[in-house]
């Protein structure tokens, strides 16, 4: 099986996807924001307030490039659609899973999660959460050959989606 790559918004379930698909592929799942916290040597949070959010993109297409070829699990972080070059590299891979969610469960979800700190959600309300989500559909959609509707859904029944896309 080739790798997979999972693309959405904050809150999308890539990482618990990403999981699930590891445990049944047998693949391994490699979290993009795990590894540039590795390369930084710092929180992400810490990396935003420091350098800003570019050179933040700018260290996620270079992971993404070093990507292209191998066959795990990818989790991406919620902003990688937002660069033409991240979007022309994801089309380049084999499988593209866009983990597609509606925006008010996006907000629950993100609101609900006191574990994870999303730096573009820290100081947001529900409605400037939409406003970083909504725009952002069209490079979602434009990057994956596979969408996947998640709202509504438990983790399980998004994975047996998926494998069965991906003729698993």
């Amino acid at each position: 099986m080739n790798g997979i790559v999972l693309i959405g918004f904050m809150g999308a379930g890539k990482t618990t996807i990403g999981q699930i698909l590891s445990q049944k592929t047998g693949l391994e799942q490699i979290d993009f924001d795990d590894l540039i916290v590795q390369e930084i040597g710092m929180t992400i949070q810490e990396y935003f307030d420091q350098y800003g959010e570019e050179a933040f993109r700018k260290r996620e297409t270079e992971i993404l490039a070093k990507s292209l070829d191998l066959e795990h699990i990818i989790s991406t972080g919620g902003g990688i659609v937002l660069k033409e070059e991240n979007r022309r590299l994801l089309n380049q891979m084999p499988t593209v899973v866009y983990l597609k969610t509606d925006a008010d469960e996006l907000v629950k979800r993100l609101k609900a999660d006191k574990e994870t700190v999303r730096p573009l959600v820290v100081s947001k309300g529900p409605d400037e959460i939409k406003q970083v989500y909504l725009p952002r559909i069209p490079f979602y959609e434009e990057s994956a050959n596979i969408i996947v509707e998640t709202t509504g859904k438990t983790p399980d029944e998004i994975v047996e989606t998926i494998l069965a896309e991906v003729g698993e």
